[in-house]
């Protein structure tokens, strides 16, 4: 295969799946996701318990965009990213990749599945071979999949100018010669070899100062615009969420607690968990300054986890409705593709709140 006959990333564009539904159609679908962890016990723990990790997720992302995932530490953030990169298996819920299922599901096979979709993971370093040099990362899974050396090191060599390294300078250093924002210009390198068409972006920023941070969300955002990438950004900054993403899903306890556009959840957001969030970010403006923890108490057991809604423990409008019935993710009145799992939010819950709310 000639080099004229691949594109930037490395790669014949005949071995990239086509765009088969339209703009319309979205990129990935995600159904009940659930995953569960068992937990070890003693001799004569006869009850085997599970971690609800995962318990129901359901999202879709449309293509061309970027949602971001937001919650507290061990909500199910990063292992919703992991199952739907398929680094774990599911226990149950199924995926659709632009109208196709993925794997058992029947559909696009694993091999195409995960040509098409790539992950960046939060620590730069433990992601790259201290083995390899950065241009030999790059190129070696093109290789793999039976592009040519000579093909696949001036691909590496083309994807590594283009993330703002120096080929000549960076090609032949080690993954430990490099500083943390060099390094996760590589893994997005690496990752934009195949030309995958959904991109994760596990916590991708987080370990980043500031500056370097900034320029590493405005290289991902050229990007995405470059070559048409999806974006699965998982973060607990909610700052950087809001710069670059179209959508947002908040979870909590293994559950999505509302949804919708970013503008909306950040401008009039409806989940108390949500507003409990937003307020907890820091604000250069006097005025407009928490003087007060939003949220009382620590999440509860993801073993055992409450009956109902399982923010009801640490929610100040919690009502004997929220500890009996679980709250449906239902759209909110007069927002489009705003949806809240809150029973504030439904008229028919029996929660007083939702009743004043209606009647004015």
């Amino acid at each position: 295969m000639k080099p004229d006959d691949m594109n930037l990333t490395g790669v014949s564009p005949a071995a990239n799946s086509v765009d088969r539904g339209g703009p319309a159609q979205p990129l990935l679908v995600v159904k009940n996701l659930k995953k569960y962890f068992p937990v070890r016990g003693g001799v004569l723990q006869r009850e085997k318990k599970f971690v609800h990790a995962v318990d129901g997720v359901s999202f879709s992302v449309a293509k061309g965009k970027t949602l971001g995932i937001v919650g507290e530490s061990g909500c199910g953030k990063s292992t919703t990213a992991r199952l739907v990169a398929r680094l774990i298996d599911p226990d149950s819920g199924n995926m659709i990749f632009d109208g196709d299922g993925v794997a058992e599901f029947g559909g696009i096979e694993f091999k195409e599945f995960r040509r098409n979709l790539q992950m960046v993971f939060q620590d730069s370093f433990a992601s790259l071979n201290p083995r390899l040099t950065i241009g030999d990362t790059i190129a070696y899974g093109p290789q793999v999949h039976g592009v040519s050396e000579k093909d696949a090191n001036e691909q590496a060599r083309a994807l590594l100018a283009r993330v703002g390294l120096e080929p000549s300078q960076f090609a032949s250093r080690y993954p430990h010669e490099l500083s943390g924002g060099q390094r996760q210009r590589v893994n997005i390198a690496r990752a934009l070899a195949f030309q995958p068409r959904l991109v994760i972006l596990d916590e991708a920023v987080a370990a980043l100062d500031k500056s370097v941070q900034a320029q590493v969300l405005n290289l991902l955002q050229e990007l995405k615009a470059e070559h048409d990438l999806t974006y699965l950004f998982i973060s607990h900054d909610l700052h950087v969420v809001h710069y670059i993403s179209d959508d947002v899903m908040v979870m909590y306890m293994g559950q999505v607690v509302e949804m919708g556009p970013v503008e909306q959840i950040y401008g009039s957001a409806r989940h108390p968990y949500t507003t409990a969030l937003l307020s907890a970010v820091p604000s250069m403006d006097p005025d407009n300054r928490t003087q007060h923890s939003p949220l009382a108490g620590d999440p509860p057991n993801p073993i055992n986890p409450p009956s109902g809604c399982r923010f009801r423990e640490r929610c100040p409008h919690a009502e004997a409705v929220c500890a009996t019935q679980i709250p449906a993710l239902l759209q909110v009145a007069n927002g489009e593709g705003h949806a809240v799992a809150c029973h504030m939010n439904d008229p028919v819950s029996g929660h007083t709140k939702a009743i004043e709310e209606v009647a004015a």
